[in-house]
This record gives C-alpha cells, sequence and structure tokens, in this order.
C-alpha cells in the first residue's frame, strides 16, 4: 500500500465511537476523507476492524538489546538500582552502528503490536569512553535512521543529564556517556533538530533526565529550548528516590516539581508512581500527561501507579514500552489493569459509567495521551490526521463473533499481540499479517551486532 489509496473497513474507531461501513480516503499519507455507511469500491483494501495507532511515548531503545539479561539474582537484594548497573556495564560496547541495529528491531516488535509513534528517551550520546563525537547528534542520527528504516514515526527527547543525584552530585563512571552542560546540551539539540529533519513529522523536544540529574538552576535554564515541543521527565519512580529527595528538599519529587515549576499539558511525568493523595490530585489537575510503562514499573519492581484516583480526578495517562524487555502494547494495557485490580481486589477497575468497556477505555485514554504528549495533537481516525493505522485479525480464535463494542476487551485481554494483522504508518503498509515488511533483514542484523556485544 502506497501513500494514496483507500481502506474499507467493516468496523472502525472513530473519535465519537465505532461505526460500521467506513471508508478512508488516504491522500499523501493523510486521511482526505471518512466515509461512513459507505459501500465498498473495487480499488478499496478491505478489513474488518480498523483501529488508530498507539503512540509509545516513552522507550530507551538500546536496552532491547540487553532484554532478559537482568533477570538472575545477584549477591545482595536485586533492585532497580542493582539492575541499573547492569544496563551500565551493557551499553559500554553500544556505538552508533550498534544502536540503530538494536533500535530497529526494537522498532519493527512495536509496530508489529500496533504502536505507530515512539517518544524515543534518548540518553546515550557519546562514545564508550564518554569522549565528543564530532557530531554531537551522532547517536542520535542512528535513532533517526531506525525509525526511517522501519517507518516508525518519532519523537525524539534528548536527554539532559548531569548529575548523578540530588543536590548535583558529580557523574559516576558508567554514567559517562550521558552527561552533558548547558552549553553542549544546546548544540545537541540544534543538531538533533537538524537531524530529525529528514522524517515527514518528527517531533524534537526535551528531557530532564529527573530531579536526581539536574540541578534546579539547570532546570530553569533548559526550559525554554523546548520551543513548545514536549517536555519529559522521570520522576517518583522509586521509593529511594522520593526519601532522597525529601532529604535534599524536605519535598517529594512531584510536590517539588509543581511547586517550583509551571507543570502543563506540555510535560510528560513518567512513572510518577509514589504519590500522596493531594500529589495526584495535583497532578491531574496540571494537564500533564502520566507517562506508564507497566511491563518495565513490574520488571523492575517500582510499585503501581494510582491509576484510580488519578483518572477519576481528570487525569491525563499514555503508556511507553520503557526498558523494551518486552515490548507489547495489549500487554502493557492489561497489566495496568490488572495491577488495579490486584490493589483494589476488584475488576474492571478503569472501566466508567459513560464506558463500561474496559479495554476501549483504556485504549481511548492512552490514545490522547499518548499523542499528547509526543506533541502531535491527537491521534484518531479523522480527515487531515495521519494514516497511522492498525487492523484486528478478527480470524483470531479470542476474535471470533465479537461485535465492535467488545473487540478491544477481547483483543486486550484474550488475544494479546497476536491479535494484530496490519499497520499503516502514513499509509504506508508496514506490517501485514502481523509481521513487519522488513523483518527479516532487521533481524539478520541484530542477530550479528548481538553475537559481538555478548561475546
Amino acid at each position: 500500500m502506497s501513500g494514496d489509496s483507500s481502506l474499507f473497513a467493516r468496523a472502525a474507531l472513530l473519535p465519537d465511537g465505532w461505526a460500521e461501513n467506513v471508508r478512508l480516503t488516504v491522500v499523501d499519507g493523510i486521511i482526505a476523507e471518512v466515509e461512513m455507511g459507505a459501500a465498498v469500491q473495487p480499488q478499496d483494501e478491505v478489513h474488518s476492524a480498523i483501529l488508530p495507532g498507539m503512540p509509545n511515548l516513552h522507550s530507551h531503545a538500546f536496552q532491547r538489546g540487553m532484554a532478559g539479561l537482568a533477570e538472575r539474582r545477584g549477591p545482595s537484594a536485586d533492585s532497580f538500582w542493582t539492575w541499573r548497573e547492569t544496563m551500565y556495564r551493557f551499553v559500554e560496547r553500544v556505538g552508533p552502528e550498534e544502536l540503530k541495529a538494536i533500535a530497529a528491531l526494537a522498532y519493527v516488535e512495536m509496530l508489529e503490536c500496533g504502536f505507530t509513534r515512539v517518544g524515543e528517551f534518548h540518553y546515550l550520546h557519546h562514545d564508550a569512553n564518554g569522549g565528543r563525537f564530532s557530531d554531537p547528534a551522532e547517536m542520535s542520527r542512528a535513532i533517526v535512521a531506525a525509525a526511517a528504516e522501519t517507518g516508525i514515526g518519532l519523537s525524539l527527547l534528548p536527554v539532559f543529564y548531569a548529575h548523578a543525584g540530588f543536590g548535583g552530585a558529580p557523574l559516576t563512571e558508567g554514567q559517562r556517556r550521558f552527561g552533558h552542560d548547558l552549553e553542549g546540551f544546546a548544540r545537541l539539540i540544534d543538531a538533533a533538530r537538524a537531524a530529525a529533519a529528514s522524517l515527514p513529522d518528527a517531533v524534537v523536544g526535551i528531557a530532564p533526565h529527573s530531579l536526581r540529574a539536574v540541578t534546579p538552576e539547570e532546570l530553569t535554564a533548559l526550559l525554554p529550548l523546548a520551543a513548545g515541543a514536549p517536555i519529559h521527565i522521570h520522576i517518583a519512580e522509586q521509593l529511594r528516590e522520593v526519601e532522597d529527595c525529601l532529604r535534599w528538599s524536605g519535598a517529594r519529587p512531584v510536590e517539588w516539581l509543581i511547586d517550583n515549576v509551571a507543570v502543563d499539558a506540555q510535560w510528560c511525568l513518567i512513572h510518577a508512581t509514589h504519590m500522596t493523595g493531594p500529589e495526584t490530585a495535583r497532578l491531574a489537575a496540571s494537564g500533564a500527561v502520566a507517562g506508564l510503562c507497566p511491563i518495565t514499573e513490574a520488571n523492575l519492581g517500582d510499585g503501581l501507579f494510582p491509576a484510580q484516583a488519578f483518572l477519576a480526578g481528570g487525569g491525563r495517562i499514555g503508556i511507553g514500552s520503557d526498558s523494551n524487555v518486552l515490548i507489547d502494547l495489549s500487554e502493557e494495557l492489561r497489566l495496568l489493569e490488572y495491577g488495579q485490580r490486584l490493589t483494589a481486589r476488584a475488576r474492571n477497575i478503569l472501566s466508567t459509567d459513560d464506558q463500561p468497556s474496559t479495554g476501549e477505555n483504556l485504549y481511548r485514554e492512552a490514545l490522547k495521551g499518548g499523542a499528547l504528549a509526543l506533541g502531535v495533537g491527537a491521534s484518531e481516525i479523522a480527515a487531515g490526521r495521519p494514516a497511522d493505522l492498525i487492523s484486528l485479525d478478527l480470524d483470531h480464535p479470542a476474535l471470533f463473533g465479537r461485535d465492535p463494542g467488545r473487540l478491544l476487551d477481547s483483543w486486550i485481554f484474550a488475544a494479546a499481540s497476536r491479535g494484530v494483522d496490519c499497520v499503516w504508518r502514513r499509509g504506508h503498509k508496514v506490517v501485514s499479517g502481523g509481521q513487519h515488511v522488513s523483518r527479516g533483514a532487521v533481524v539478520d542484523r541484530y542477530r550479528g551486532i548481538l553475537g559481538k556485544l555478548l561475546a
């Protein structure tokens, strides 16, 4: 399928709900017309059910290469902090070529499960010894190249990472590849924007890594560099982080940020796991998006986000694959709901009176929050929007005989990633029959790269 085409869906998820017999006309990768109650035309490509593609608002692509390598018990109690040491050892050998190969595989897997845009929270900036490349965006260009090869939409979020802990502690040896001063980071942002200009609709924002990695003065100086684009930050992921922040400032991380910075819809707070009730209410009222990564948060033992209270307060959420230990859109949404069920000892926690379908409510909330967090406004099937679409395989046993109102429940809670049939990105079909069109070549290159990295 080219960027100009026509699609016919027996059912399609539109902004106002499911509609039957929907015909989409796509011109230059953009949806030009949406016809409801239409008749099939000879040139149409026909599918049973079509949905908007999902934004993945938080990824560290290089970590896909270490998936499964941190699942052995160490000599002491394992935690996020011991996992981080494994990550530092792995990253020592990743250069631009390796990063491109690993990111390409991650992006193939994202597209295959229904993610059509990725927010790449990119902090691997320098060479293996911490030395500077002649092009400050050398590693960013590897991310751009992987996005171009696979077709995924890219919101690139270069990370400012200057300190190892609260109060301006110096970086450790394992963090030497991440660090910048303010002047160097400004050069990186300019170079990253130039690199990303080769993609059709790339967005370049900024990402102060965390409150422990940036001083208040640096944070204030950084914000103008966003120039209206998204601002993402890790926050309150771990209890130790909360305790360290309290010792440093007398306030909890989310509390401190909202007290000291104008947090609004331009912001995405990644994880925000450990909040008090007042913090949860204040974050919900701010308009910022909470970036949730349930698979990684479970893998790292982070804890559970207070999703029910946050959404009840009008909060916005999106989902991300973070460490990419397992890339599966439906699993992220399923774990988000299941975590709430285990806490509340009840079922269908994240549905509402207006939207009793838990799967559909989760999907719609993540669509809205993810698109906002990645700087693209909306991810929806509507005229003027990019044709970023997925179709479901209604021949999957878990999807047999489902009316449209039950499809998302059945896909997310029963069929998982195997329920995805095709994926289009700006009108180009990049996944067919559940497999990316470039999977073979990408996997072969990845296999060779990983063989060298793990030797």
